[in-house]
């Protein structure tokens, strides 16, 4: 007979993964909603003016392109990809970019020199939320990353919440079963979460983001064990412990290329969050992060499809939403 025990942690399995199969639904339906080729009629320089914009922006500062990676993401996994994270806090409302864990978003200007030439070509066609997804695309291809078709059609939500960002974005010290959580709640399977993950492999983390795994590791305090020694001791004089906004490379070896060094850092216990080095813990992830350092060509393929797919999650379509003409205002 089983355990109470058992029974209790089947159903919990149960309801995650019916949970999942009714957000990956969702999320099918809003794929099927969007279009590759949305604004080809209504606006047809839209991505190629979003395109420059991003070129100018990642030829002047190359960590602007792991930024508008990392705002689509953060765009999206807070009330889904609708463009909220662009807008400015009120003095009635704290919004989503002024939220600890979106404080050192990066980005920006890129957007608002986008949209103001989108406004003078095609005026209230083109939302914020396709802005983010097309250079989110365009800031990946300027990198080394594989370029790939997004489906437009998203309009811009008007809500900004600073506090819903908490429990929706991913902590640096979430481990792989909080990740697929977190992952399968927006209708990410496991793989795309680990192909996602990939994205570390341009940009900067603050020190803050892992300074306890130098020197609060555990409950006596310490250094984190998992971390290879000689990273562990690199990161130490780039981190002192009163640095906890000094910026440090995902990746110390190719900072600004988009490639396959993040896993292999995985691999030999160089990753700089401790939700990174996660990934190795559990077989079935460091099965698949061992496979992307010996196949970059499957990682790359599997990055774009999950780029797809993540910008799909809660989109508002047709009549829902609005185009906001300035994308840090409500309107």
């Amino acid at each position: 007979m089983e355990a109470p025990a058992a029974r209790g942690g089947a159903r919990m399995r149960l309801r995650l993964w019916a949970a999942v199969v009714v957000m990956a639904m969702a999320a099918a339906t809003a794929r099927a909603q969007l279009q590759v080729g949305y604004y080809d009629t209504l606006c047809p320089a839209a991505e190629i003016i979003v395109q420059q914009e991003v070129s100018k922006g990642v030829s002047g500062s190359p960590g602007t392109a792991a930024g508008l990676l990392r705002l689509h993401f953060h765009d999206c996994f807070v009330r889904g990809c609708d463009g909220s994270v662009l807008l400015d806090s009120t003095p009635g409302n704290q919004a989503e970019k002024d939220a600890p864990p979106n404080s050192s978003l990066r980005g920006f200007e890129v957007i608002d020199a986008a949209k103001t030439r989108l406004e003078q070509a095609c005026y209230g066609v083109v939302s914020c939320a396709d802005v983010l997804a097309f250079a989110a695309r365009d800031a990946l291809a300027l990198v080394g990353g594989s370029s790939y078709q997004v489906p437009a059609g998203r309009r811009d939500g008007n809500v900004s919440v600073a506090g819903e960002t908490n429990g929706n974005l991913p902590p640096p010290t979430a481990n792989v079963n909080q990740l697929n959580q977190i992952f399968g709640s927006k209708g990410l399977s496991q793989a795309q979460m680990v192909a996602l993950s990939g994205a570390h492999t341009v940009g900067m983390a603050q020190c803050s983001s892992f300074s306890s795994r130098l020197y609060s590791y555990g409950t006596n305090g310490g250094k984190d064990p998992s971390m290879d020694p000689a990273y562990l001791a690199t990161l130490t004089t780039q981190c002192p412990q009163s640095g906890a906004s000094q910026p440090v490379a995902m990746d110390p070896v190719t900072p600004n290329t988009f490639d396959t060094n993040y896993y292999a850092n995985v691999a030999a216990n160089r990753g700089l969050l401790a939700s990174d080095q996660a990934l190795l813990a559990d077989n079935s992830t460091a099965a698949q992060v061992l496979g992307y350092t010996a196949s970059p060509g499957t990682f790359q393929t599997d990055f774009a499809s999950a780029m797809v797919a993540m910008g799909a999650i809660g989109v508002l379509t047709d009549n829902q939403g609005t185009i906001r003409t300035n994308c840090r205002v409500v309107g």
